[in-house]
């Protein structure tokens, strides 16, 4: 037997053949990688308004605003009727002097020369002064001494308010003091000697006097709308 010769050409491409039944499903592939965000789409059509919500709460208050411009004048009104005054009720003053030398300590000093007593508010008796208009008041005392010393002090309700304390020297002099205190009705003031031994008070007749004065400087209001209500309702009667 001879040796094998070399191959053949390739034949001509068989017909195809006839269509294959349909295969089984393949398993689903992994999911892709997102996509890009779309372009952005056109603005949609307004929708109907909802229902009404509900009142929501007060809020804070705003700034305030600036004033308004002064509006113009109005029509004068028409003329009141005159009006009650008890301007009488708010007088209230004196002016004593003493009558005899170195009164009795830590008792009320009575002057009783009187100089003046407008609305008899002074009791020369007593020597104490007694508030009948409640208001600010003022008071002062010009005191001759001689042969003694003086300590003198004014008194309101007990309590020493000032002092006023002048050594003798071996001659007259004058010791002085003032003050202003707000009263109540009824409040009571009066001087008197406050230290044992020293009542240096001097009363001559002929060349020097000691003065006690005091006078209201202006009333309580309360006071004076009560006694203008009180004339006020007299003049209706």
């Amino acid at each position: 037997m001879g040796s094998m010769g070399p191959p053949g050409k390739d034949g001509l491409d068989g017909k195809d053949g006839e269509k294959g039944a349909k295969g089984d499903g393949a398993e689903p592939g992994r999911p892709g990688n997102p996509g890009k965000p779309g372009a952005k789409g056109r603005e949609g059509v307004i929708g109907k308004a909802g229902a009404r919500g509900l009142k929501g709460l007060r809020g804070l208050p705003g700034v305030r605003g600036n004033p308004g411009r002064k509006g113009a004048a109005g029509d004068l009104g028409e003329v009141g009727a005159p009006g009650g005054c008890n301007c009488g009720g708010a007088r209230s003053a004196f002016s004593v002097a003493m009558t005899k030398s170195y009164p009795k300590e830590r008792l009320p000093i009575r002057f009783s020369r009187i100089l003046l007593n407008e609305g008899d508010h002074y009791n020369a008796s007593s020597g104490k002064f007694v508030c009948a208009v409640p208001g600010v008041y003022y008071f002062s005392y010009d005191i001759t001494l001689a042969n003694k010393h003086l300590a003198i002090g004014l008194v309101h309700n007990g309590q020493y308010k000032i002092k006023t304390l002048d050594a003798n020297t071996g001659n007259h002099d004058v010791a002085s003091g003032s003050t202003i205190l707000r009263l109540q009705r009824a409040d009571q003031v009066w001087l008197q000697i406050f230290y044992s031994g020293q009542n240096g008070l001097f009363f001559d007749p002929f060349w020097t006097d000691s003065t006690f004065t005091g006078f209201l400087i202006y009333a309580d209001q309360d006071f004076l709308n009560e006694a203008d209500r009180k004339a006020n309702a007299k003049t209706e009667m």
